[in-house]
């Protein structure tokens, strides 16, 4: 066999030359398959072993989808908006666009390489202004449905960076980033109303095939919870503060109220008191994530305020403390220390009353909160009473937050929004769409935090599309997700000029019908991207026979280093594909990836495997080298080796079960190995090619070409012959005296053969122990059903 890279660039080249072969096709009618991976941020350290694994998997798919027929659309593109290549390119003084393209060519090129079979043709980018005019022209839509708001809103703000910061990105107070203090900034953003949609997207996931775990994921982050809202009157005071609770059957034990630092209530007290002042002030420096932190100590402040608990009208303190957010319910709650162990934490820290609603013999209520409070027919009535006393209703509360939709930055998708001092917010005309990023010399960060579009007065400066007048153009920029929502969408129709695709193109191929990608996307990525589809779904801007986007949801597992951690270069544990097809090839990566274990499970890299997979690659070659001209056809033996793998790699590459696959090919190649009498045909040699032909590519083309003139990864996927699946061993039972005391395994091929059962039956472990020292007086067989020995009682 030749040298693997001289395999490698033969049929990179003919693949090149024949690209029709992955090229699918809007007006068949084949039955289609829509197989999506998530596409990647091109950075400039190239493809990593996730990309790899995660690619690897969704191409032997498609490949073995192809081999049965299907007409496959299997897509790529590059989601290369975002922060990390601006930051790149301000400290290499460079244009992002210029980068990003390098980025994109190197990673099309490995992939080329890695034998990835996307259809290119319908190749999209999130930068290309031909794309983001749609990513744009939803924005407008979403604007002109009520569910695009500006707002002031509250962010991290690094003074040093002289950027807003993602709760995540906020350590101890201080930047992730540069480890400067970061401090909470009021900034008005453009926020999109996702929570409008938070019942649909829990009722949509009954329509799709998403396994438990992805679509838990999804329900735990909307965070739907019953309730009621009620209106709590504060002593000697005309307001009422409004609070949503879970638990209205426990208002009774309600002793004290706690409202956010970012409540009006707070920020109204803050400006006569001192102490309510600097406690507001230090809460803005910490991030979300830190102050609702359950293990953290509590901190507060009393108002000087009471409210009036209305079920005993009992007067209860407000207190302000950083773990009420703003942003989550109404900002302020009702704590009942009893049954709530925050709360109950909080009280014994300022010596605040606990009242149990419930009572439980050996509790001592003082020191524990008891939380195993069920709801039962008090919730109810609790529910009515409050309804019927006029102060508060039913309700439901969410976890799920509004999108925050700005991004105070250059390289995003510029906002298609025009602010003039008569009409207001108006959105750009959507015949000058798309609003195109203008390329500048000089995008660094504001010191006011203002995007650095706002510096470009060519670009600021228009006229408003209602009235005419002077107005000014939005400067910020859309985030990382916006132009990730649709692109599935895109795909079935790239070139589309007069809409985002067409709806034929939509129908035909929707859903997706499966969608590979990480845990770390199962949340927020999967979520924006259905809301936007039930938006567009609202519109009537896809087809409304088809509700959720994405039919099936694969979660692909994590690869470790060979030290069993994360791979990371401090730890110096990185493997780099692109350095290991090197030395290997990409056969032997593709599938020693596919090997290493479950596709979704969390695996470590190990060397010693990798050898294997390669000496069973070579194993294979000589295998199929030796039998080229042996046989016109095949013993019964081979034939039965040849159907069972054919059924059994069958169902394990549908299923997703690539190391179960590969195992088989290998327990098949030594089976057809052991026996030098076995005579293995032509036409089952190509068999046995084209069954690892999705997994190993390059080998499988080269081999198959000794055979005939057309790709491999053209030919048919192999059928099993029904007549060769017999099982090669069949269950007999044995009996003593009628009764079954066990059973055995005997050859299907001699179930016939009397003495051989009787004699298989006469040395079970289990029968032997049943005889003891009785005596056989008769042998009955019944041929391949059962043996009944009969002894002497």
């Amino acid at each position: 066999m030749k040298e693997f890279k001289l395999i490698e660039e033969k049929w990179q080249r003919y693949w090149e030359e024949h690209l029709e072969m992955y090229r699918a096709s809007n007006d068949s009618k084949k039955e289609k398959k829509y197989v999506l991976v998530e596409f990647p941020y091109p950075s400039g350290s190239g493809l990593h072993i996730g990309h790899t694994f995660s690619f690897t998997g969704a191409d032997v798919y498609a490949r073995f989808k192809r081999m049965q027929g299907l007409n496959v659309l299997f897509p790529m593109g590059w989601d290369a908006f975002g922060l990390p290549t601006e930051n790149y390119a301000i400290k290499m003084k460079r244009k992002p666009q210029e980068i990003t393209k390098e980025n994109t060519d190197m990673f099309r090129k490995q992939m080329k390489k890695l034998a990835f079979s996307f259809d290119w043709s319908r190749e999209v980018n999130t930068t290309d202004p031909k794309y983001y005019k749609w990513t744009q022209w939803i924005f407008i839509q979403l604007f002109k449905k009520g569910l695009a708001y500006k707002k002031e809103m509250p962010i991290n703000w690094c003074p040093s960076c002289k950027i807003g910061l993602a709760n995540e990105e906020v350590v101890d107070g201080k930047c992730e980033r540069c480890g400067v203090e970061v401090s909470r900034r009021n900034i008005s953003q453009w926020v999109v109303k996702i929570t409008d949609y938070a019942d649909k997207l829990i009722e949509g996931l009954k329509e799709t095939n998403f396994i438990d775990k992805v679509k838990q994921a999804q329900i735990n982050w909307i965070g739907k919870s019953e309730g009621a809202k009620s209106k709590l009157k504060i002593k000697d005071n005309e307001k009422y503060l409004e609070v949503f609770t879970t638990r209205p059957d426990t208002l009774p034990g309600a002793t004290f109220m706690v409202i956010a630092p970012e409540h009006e209530l707070a920020l109204e007290m803050a400006k006569n008191n001192k102490e309510i002042e600097d406690y507001i002030k230090n809460a803005r420096k910490k991030s979300d994530l830190e102050r609702t932190e359950l293990s953290r100590d509590k901190t507060g402040v009393f108002l000087g305020l009471y409210a009036i608990n209305p079920v005993n009208k009992k007067e209860i303190p407000i207190w302000i403390s950083d773990f009420v957010l703003a942003s989550y319910g109404t900002g302020a709650i009702m704590a009942v220390p009893a049954h709530d162990e925050r709360d109950h934490a909080f009280a014994k820290k300022f010596g605040l009353e606990i009242v149990p609603v419930i009572k439980k013999e050996g509790w001592d209520f003082e020191n524990q909160a008891f939380t195993e409070v069920e709801k039962g027919e008090e919730f109810n009535k609790m529910l009515d009473w409050i309804e019927k006393e006029g102060i508060g209703e039913r309700s439901a509360s969410y976890h799920l937050r509004d999108w925050i939709f700005s991004r105070q930055h250059y390289w995003g998708e510029p906002i298609p929004m025009i602010n003039c001092p008569k009409c207001g917010w108006v959105p750009a005309p959507e015949e000058q769409l798309p609003i195109v990023l203008p390329p500048v010399e000089a995008y660094e960060p504001t010191d006011d935090g203002k995007s650095p579009l706002s510096k470009i007065e060519s670009f600021v400066k228009t006229k408003c599309p209602v009235c005419g007048g002077e107005a000014e153009r939005e400067t910020d920029t859309m985030p990382n997700w916006a132009g990730s929502d649709w692109y599935f969408l895109r795909y079935t129709d790239p070139d589309n000029e007069k809409e985002l695709a067409s709806q034929k193109a939509m129908k035909y191929w929707g859903p997706v019908d499966i969608y590979i990608g990480g845990d770390e996307h199962n949340v927020l990525h999967l979520l924006y991207s259905r809301f936007i589809y039930k938006f567009l779904w609202d519109i009537g801007a896809v087809p409304q026979k088809i509700r959720e986007p994405y039919y099936k949801r694969i979660s692909h597992g994590v690869i470790l280093g060979p030290d069993g951690q994360r791979m990371s270069k401090s730890r110096g544990n990185v493997i780099v594909p692109e350095q290991v097809s090197e030395i290997y090839g990409v056969d032997v990566v593709r599938m020693y990836l596919m090997f290493m274990g479950p596709f979704d499970s969390t695996m470590a890299w190990n060397e010693k495997t990798v050898m294997g997979v390669k000496r069973f690659l070579e194993r294979f070659e000589k295998f199929v080298l030796s039998q080229k001209d042996k046989s016109s056809d095949s013993s019964d033996e081979v034939k039965v080796i040849i159907n069972k793998l054919i059924k059994g790699v069958s169902e394990d590459l549908e299923s997703f079960k690539y190391n179960t696959a590969i195992a088989k090919m290998m327990e098949a190649l030594n089976s057809l190995s052991s026996s030098s009498s076995y005579k293995v045909s032509s036409e089952d040699i190509k068999t046995l090619i084209k069954l690892m032909a999705p997994i190993a590519p390059y080998v499988t083309e080269e081999l198959y070409s000794l055979f005939e003139k057309l790709s491999v990864h053209t030919a048919s996927w192999p059928t099993a012959e029904e007549k060769y699946l017999v099982e090669d061993e069949i269950t007999v039972a044995v009996a003593i005296n009628g009764k079954v005391r066990s059973e055995i395994r005997i050859n299907s091929a001699k179930q016939d053969d009397k003495d051989y059962v009787l004699d298989l039956a006469k040395k079970d472990v289990n029968i032997i122990k049943w005889l003891g020292t009785n005596d056989i007086v008769k042998e009955i067989y019944v041929s391949g059903k059962m043996v009944n020995l009969v002894v002497k009682k």
